[in-house]
């Protein structure tokens, strides 16, 4: 099992088809780089839609002539997907400084970041806006931060709650009376001893608690001070609650792309439609320095753990040149071998290795980091034109049709317990999925839970117009079902005269595993399984699929808009009181779409597991 890299925005013409890339293309923050024909980087930018960022590049007008020269030598565009527009941004700088890409404005050096400063004065420690990090001084550094005006506002509020000077240190030396910052009630005056050391230490030692994201409680005064004003009509006050609430949130943002150390490799890999991926996010003192992604061929029969050995021990030890090895080699699931490998790691560095993955806190997030873009690549890679046309080479020479079909459709059945019945048909092109033309049946008048009825119907819906010359025809037709739902077919086929369109049954089969698929052809009732490396079957599980998520998604839907709910109350374990304490939290529905996992644990009640049902909700994932 060879790791290759891969290069699947690239079209084999080498003309980069940017409407097809779009189509599949996350709507999620994180970093893009495009490619001109030699494998070159051109840009690399961040964005909180992907999607929408990306797509900016390409409309027809409007665009400035630099753009116009990127835009031009575009050959392939590749993603990585972040927890939040911070962490973004920080990639975004940290690819520059590594890549720099021609059409990038090279940006400031780490060392003009802006952090938080608290001195180290014994009694009266000041709190104030720093670029740069140095040793001197002592003190305590928060950051770095990717906006210097959010700290700035920040510190304000922070002063403005806790009252702790800003002041340097001669100044502070060198009063005699308090200084106006007093008068505004931003100061407790400890410059002529207003407030005691202990006092203020308490105030101090809140604001770096703060900080640090450890006491949230601030945030929930400002929300009850927020509703109150709101409750007195005071409208601009409430407005200033609320803007205040979102300043101190972002400053407490933790930011898992820039951390405080460590040197890692994190693996993660994903499987679908007979297709295993493979991401590796280079982590060094404490920084995500980029991804690599890989293709590897396997068999189904190979367990993730077994597939993860094999490509680990080729990754650092194949070819001519070894890689670099890191302390750590973060991975998703237990390794086979992963003792005599971390081992040979060792051995290799010179010093210990460790094979990891049961983690916590900052490399926990570098994990699913990586999970998350493993996840986001298969898609893409599933996705693309090339990979979609060789699958459909391979399904015509398996099923002896006479052209390679450019028109296919499925149908599944879905309901709760028989309530709510909805069948989708998708549909596929040569281009892969063709969403544009995906349509949902709600299901009326049959017996609950009657399947066979269900698929009667939606198929006499959808081909009766067919026939009268209404709708497209497709070149094959493929049932999510056994031979009772296929028979139901081929009876609907016959009495609307259909007899030229192939008709093929899709069973789980004995076993009901992913590769162990019976296709039944309608026409001569033959059964047969079909290898479970074979690109055919890979393109025949992606159809089938995507018409099992889309029926599923298209029923809960329904099943929401039928019991009148809104986002948050159709998500389980989401009552009452998290949805009050969500919505006080970040204001409304739209920053709370905004807002990524971590963020959302920050509210009372909202365990991490809770809080990526949430994001997957808000997001329809």
């Amino acid at each position: 099992m060879m790791p290759t890299r891969s290069d699947s925005t690239t079209e084999s013409s080498g003309e980069f088809d940017s409407k097809h890339f779009l189509k599949q293309l996350t709507e999620r923050p994180g970093v893009y780089r495009m490619y001109d024909e030699g494998g070159s980087v051109l840009y690399v930018g961040k964005a909180g839609n992907l999607k929408k960022r990306v797509s900016s590049y390409f409309r027809k007008t409007g665009l400035a002539p630099k753009t116009e020269a990127l835009v031009a030598k575009i050959a392939s565009i590749e993603v990585t997907i972040t927890g939040s527009e911070t962490e973004a941004l920080l990639l975004e700088q940290n690819l520059i400084k590594s890549l720099r890409p021609p059409y990038n404005i090279l940006l400031r050096d780490d060392k003009s970041y802006p952090y938080i400063y608290v001195s180290s004065h014994s009694d009266y420690p000041s709190l104030t806006f720093r670029r740069g990090r140095t040793k001197k001084g002592g003190g305590t550094w928060y950051g770095p931060f990717p906006s210097s005006g959010a700290v700035k506002e920040s510190l304000n509020v922070l002063q403005k709650v806790f009252r702790i000077r800003s002041c340097s240190e001669s100044y502070f030396r060198n009063r005699a009376r308090p200084c106006l910052q007093y008068q505004i009630n931003r100061c407790t005056a400890p410059c002529v001893g207003y407030i005691s050391p202990e006092d203020y230490l308490q105030d101090i030692r809140h604001a770096t608690m703060f900080l640090e994201g450890k006491n949230p409680a601030i945030i929930r005064d400002l929300m009850d001070a927020m509703e109150k004003a709101a409750e007195s009509l005071e409208f601009e006050k409430a407005a200033a609650c609320r803007d205040q609430i979102n300043h101190l949130r972002h400053v407490q943002e933790q930011q898992s792309v820039d951390g405080e150390g460590g040197d890692a490799d994190v693996i993660a890999i994903a499987q679908d439609a007979g297709v295993v991926c493979i991401v590796i996010i280079i982590v060094r003192g404490g920084r995500v320095l980029g991804t690599k992604d890989y293709f590897p061929r396997y068999s189904l029969e190979q367990s993730e753990g077994e597939l993860l050995s094999a490509f680990l021990g080729q990754y650092y030890f194949g070819g001519n040149t070894r890689r670099e090895i890191p302390k750590d080699v973060l991975v998703p699931v237990e390794v086979e071998g992963q003792e005599l490998l971390a081992h040979a790691l060792s051995d290799a560095a010179n010093r210990e290795t460790r094979i990891r993955g049961n983690v916590r806190g900052e490399r926990r997030r570098w994990l699913e980091l990586a999970m998350t873009n493993a996840q986001q690549t298969l898609l893409t890679h599933i996705a693309s034109k090339e990979t979609v046309y060789r699958r459909l080479l391979a399904l015509r020479d398996m099923l002896e049709l006479a052209e390679t079909p450019s028109r296919m459709e499925c149908f599944d059945i879905s309901h709760s317990h028989g309530e709510n019945t909805v069948a989708s048909c998708v549909v596929f092109d040569e281009n892969g999925p063709l969403k544009s033309d995906y349509r949902l049946y709600n299901i009326e008048g049959v017996k609950a839970g009657d399947d066979y009825d269900a698929m009667r119907q939606v198929l006499t819906r959808r081909y009766r117009r067919m026939v009268a010359g209404e709708g497209k025809r497709p070149d094959l037709v493929f049932i999510d079902g056994g031979k009772g739902q296929l028979s139901i077919a081929r009876e609907v086929f016959d009495e609307l005269g259909v007899s030229d369109i192939p008709l093929i049954g899709v069973a789980k089969g004995v076993t009901r595993r992913a590769g162990m698929e019976q296709l039944i052809d309608a026409m001569t009732g033959d059964v047969f399984r079909v290898p479970a490396d074979s690109p055919a079957l890979h393109l025949i599980q992606h159809i089938r699929d995507e018409s099992h998520r889309f029926a599923i998604t298209g029923h809960r839907k329904g099943r929401d808009k039928k019991r009148r709910q809104s986002t948050l109350e159709g998500i389980e374990g989401v009552g009452p009181k998290r949805r009050r304490e969500l919505i006080r939290y970040f204001g409304g529905i739209q920053e709370l779409r905004k807002a990524s996992v971590d963020e959302m644990t920050k509210v009372q009640g909202i365990s991490k597991s809770l809080a990526e049902n949430i994001y997957a909700a808000l997001h329809d994932e």
